[in-house]
C-alpha cells in the first residue's frame, strides 16, 4: 500500500480497502446455476468530521443468463418478473462493467488500492458477483476475490439483531417494508448500517490506531500477498 493511501482518510480507516456495499436480486440460493437478476452497489464516503457517509448508488436489472434457474419462491419472495416488456434489463457483462467502471473511479478518487465487498450476509453477494464474473468472462475484477464487510455480523455484535430489517431498527434507521428486497433498498440500508456501526466504533478505532503508532509493525516477512489489499492488474476501465 502506498503512503498516500495511508494518509487518505478512508484509506487509512481501512488499509487501503475502499468499502463499496452490493447487493443483489436472485433466482435461487446457488450462485453457480441460478440466475442474477438485479445488482446495485453504493458508495462510501468518509468526510472531513470522520463519520462514514452512503454516497452514490448504482443498480441494473439483469437479464437471466441462458438456461439459469429461477425458483418460483425466490421471485415471490423479490417480486421480480424476469420477462415482464417494461423491465430494462441488461446482460450480466454489461451490468457488471458498469458497476466496476464507476468502482474503479471512486477508488482512484479515493485514492485506495482495491475496493472491499460490504454485504448483508456478504458471503451470498460475493458468491454471486464472482460467479456472473466468471460466466461473463471478466478478466479484472475491482474487488477483493474472497475478503468481505459482513453487517449481519456486525449487527450482531452491535445490536444484537441479524436480519436486515430489525439490524436497520436497532440502529434507528427507517425501514420501508414495500421497498425492501430491491437490490437498491437494500443496499443503501446496508450501507446505512455499516455507517452507523463503523460510526459508533469510531472512538475503539482510533485507541486502536493510538496503541499501533507506540509498537513497533510485524517485519516484512509476514506480509501476506492474500491477504493485502494489492492493486488490480492494469488494463483498461
Amino acid at each position: 500500500m502506498s503512503e498516500a493511501s495511508r494518509n487518505t482518510p478512508i484509506g487509512q480507516r481501512f488499509r487501503g480497502f475502499l468499502p463499496v456495499v452490493v447487493d443483489v436480486e436472485t433466482g435461487g440460493f446457488v450462485a453457480a446455476t441460478d440466475a442474477l437478476l438485479e445488482i446495485a452497489a453504493v458508495g462510501l464516503v468518509l468526510g472531513e468530521d470522520g463519520l462514514l457517509r452512503r454516497g452514490e448508488t448504482w443498480r441494473y436489472h439483469v437479464k437471466p443468463f441462458e438456461g439459469s434457474r429461477m425458483d418460483p419462491a425466490s421471485l415471490a419472495v423479490n417480486g421480480i418478473d424476469p420477462w415482464h416488456p417494461l423491465r430494462p434489463a441488461i446482460p450480466e457483462k454489461d451490468a457488471l462493467g458498469n458497476i466496476f467502471r464507476e468502482v474503479r473511479r471512486w477508488v482512484r478518487e479515493e485514492d485506495c488500492t482495491r475496493a472491499i465487498l460490504v454485504g448483508h450476509n456478504a458471503s451470498f453477494d460475493l458468491g454471486f458477483l464472482n460467479a456472473a464474473v466468471a460466466r461473463a468472462g471478466i478478466k479484472r475484477n475491482p474487488f477483493h476475490p474472497f475478503s468481505s464487510f459482513d453487517t449481519a455480523t456486525l449487527a450482531g455484535v452491535a445490536y444484537g439483531q441479524t436480519v436486515l430489517s430489525r439490524a436497520a431498527m436497532a440502529a434507528g434507521l427507517d425501514w420501508d417494508t414495500d421497498a425492501a428486497h430491491s437490490a437498491a433498498y437494500d443496499a443503501e440500508r446496508t450501507a446505512d448500517l455499516f455507517c452507523a456501526v463503523c460510526n459508533q466504533f469510531r472512538p475503539m478505532f482510533e485507541s486502536a490506531q493510538s496503541r499501533l503508532s507506540s509498537r513497533a509493525m510485524p517485519p516484512e516477512a509476514d506480509h501476506n500477498p492474500l491477504l493485502e489489499p494489492a492493486a488490480e492488474p492494469p488494463g483498461p476501465d
